[in-house]
């Protein structure tokens, strides 16, 4: 509950910021440039928050960081009554609220295994991608109206109002404490967490091949240009909420992957979808066809991250679970912020079309190649694991 709601206002200031960002400078480039300014805080401060989930108790800490993004919502809904600000405080607030991101974060994704059985953890998953598809769904489109209808400023009051509502939710969530005799974060803690991930193929695999996927394949940064190009805010939305609507649909049907044991090969073949997807997408020119070439990929990404977030749980042991969600939350969040600035960069040199085709080509060449070098994750069986659990 407390993930949906704060997930859903979430995604409404995920497109008023960027569309704040264009309509302030008329530039693909600057809105590309909003995830570098994400990008580094992140990477600050996600190994930080890793560690210190595996050491102390994972509820107390997002709750404060929740708090914490609340207060950023509520400062951006001011700035936006402002008449003509300049663009900087906005790669700023971009900033300081993805480093507070970075420390929450390890601690909401890690618990789930403390609450699901291991065999549940695929419904689990299929679930989590159902809650996070309807945000993504209702949240651009909402936030479209919003902006359309009422402004910037009450897009971004009303995400502080969905943290308000997730803070209440949080409360009533049990303690979880860290193991009896964990010893506090350090560097030595993080670095702990990185051998292991580096040590197991099937986990570097799943890492390399979504970082590739969205830094390549992720023309999330040129939608407020095509908007604008084909008809304002609303139109906006939509192609937001376009790959959730397939994702959704993807996680809907998706009784049938427990069926699959194969998740290496199921993650490398959904990837490449998804990158056959966008570039289908950048040769349309009619707005529906571009919409579900849009829900295609967003299906496929759906498969995706399934089957990642299945080998994470089912095979990390609890007291790395917070260092190695760390290490997940950089190769799924890295990968879209470093999309957006290639994007951007692209767009620049080539345009749009440019920018979407050779993103979505490169993804399909990077699958290949992490094919190729990573036998043991397109090996990996998920039998043999609960053979050895």
């Amino acid at each position: 509950m407390s993930q949906s709601v704060s997930f859903l206002g979430s995604m409404l200031t995920y497109v008023a910021m960027p569309y704040q960002v264009y309509r302030l400078t008329h530039s693909s480039l600057a809105v590309g440039g909003l995830g570098l300014a994400e990008l580094g805080p992140l990477l600050v401060t996600v190994f930080l928050g890793g560690a210190l989930a595996d050491a102390i108790d994972r509820r107390k800490l997002v709750l404060w960081t929740e708090a914490a993004l609340a207060a950023g919502s509520g400062l951006l809904a001011v700035y936006a009554l402002l008449e003509a600000p300049p663009v900087w405080p906005l790669f700023l607030a971009a900033g300081l609220m993805s480093a507070l991101s970075g420390l929450q974060r390890p601690s909401l994704d890690s618990l789930t295994p403390r609450f699901v059985d291991r065999e549940e953890i695929p419904a689990a998953a299929a679930l989590s991608m159902v809650r996070g598809s309807v945000g993504m769904i209702a949240g651009p489109a909402l936030a479209g109206v919003l902006i359309a209808g009422l402004g910037l400023a009450a897009t971004y009051g009303a995400d502080f109002l969905s943290y308000l509502l997730s803070l209440l939710a949080f409360r009533v969530i049990r303690a979880v404490p860290p193991a009896e005799g964990t010893s506090g974060p350090s560097l030595a803690r993080v670095l702990e967490g990185f051998r292991y991930a580096t040590s197991r193929q099937e986990l570097v695999g799943t890492y390399v091949v979504d970082f590739v996927a969205m830094v390549f394949g992720m023309p999330l940064a040129l939608f407020p240009a095509i908007a604008d190009r084909l008809g304002g805010p609303r139109v906006l939305g939509l192609l937001y909420a376009a790959p959730a609507v397939g994702a959704l649909v993807a996680s809907l049907t998706s009784r049938w992957t427990p069926r699959v044991h194969r998740h290496g090969r199921a993650v490398l073949a959904a990837a490449a979808a998804w990158g056959l997807a966008i570039v289908a997408f950048g040769f349309c020119d009619r707005f529906p066809l571009a919409l579900g070439f849009l829900a295609i990929a967003g299906a496929a990404d759906a498969v995706s991250g399934l089957f990642r977030m299945t080998i994470w749980n089912q095979t990390i042991p609890d007291d790395l679970r917070g260092r190695l969600a760390s290490i997940e939350i950089v190769s799924y969040t890295s990968g879209p912020l470093l999309g957006h600035a290639e994007a951007g960069a692209a767009a620049a040199l080539g345009g749009v079309r440019f920018s979407v085709v050779s993103g979505g080509a490169l993804c399909v060449a990077g699958v290949v190649a992490c094919a190729v070098l990573l036998p043991g994750f397109l090996a990996y069986d998920a039998r043999a694991c609960r053979s050895r659990a």
